[in-house]
């Protein structure tokens, strides 16, 4: 097997960084992103907002609050995110009947069909830069980063909250 410390196409020597999990993840991740942006860019799609959109069509009663917390987006950011996608006349804010004050955001008909359209060629995207990994190790990795990425919200949620009280 080769020894993927050493076999860096720049012939630099990464061996001091690639024990580093972090160092790696950014390396898969700057291939992916641009899996993504042939794939998706071609659709006026940016990474944050595909992820939005998906959220909005998955959970039809989510505010903008939320659409942060889960994708770790600031609230000033995420509402120019979103006024960008109302003005592409992919999404629109609809006051909740629940709550008056509360606005949420759903899909108009042509952000769920660039929705689905989006998420047939997201289904393949990335399989130039996973050929090398199996359907298991695939299944693997998928699992091991979201343990490691959807685990670290829950702790600084919890962090503040104690630092708050505490």
């Amino acid at each position: 097997m080769t020894n993927p410390q050493r076999a860096m196409p720049d012939g630099l020597d990464h061996s001091r960084l690639t024990a580093l999990v972090g160092y790696a993840a950014s390396r898969a991740a700057i291939e992916l992103r641009k899996d993504f942006a042939r794939s998706l860019g071609p659709l006026g799609l940016k990474v944050v907002d595909y992820s939005i959109m998906v959220l909005v069509d998955a959970n039809p009663d989510v505010n903008q609050k939320q659409l942060g917390a889960a994708l770790d987006v600031s609230a000033p950011n995420m509402a120019i995110t979103l006024d960008r996608l109302v003005e592409r006349g992919w999404v629109e804010r609809v006051r909740s009947t629940q709550d008056r004050r509360a606005m949420l955001s759903h899909l108009t008909a042509a952000g769920r069909a660039l929705v689905r359209r989006a998420e047939k060629i997201a289904a393949t995207m990335e399989e130039g830069s996973l050929h090398v990994l199996s359907g298991a190790e695939r299944a693997l990795l998928v699992e091991l980063l979201l343990k490691v990425g959807l685990h670290q919200p829950a702790r600084r949620r919890a962090a503040r909250a104690e630092a708050i009280s505490g």
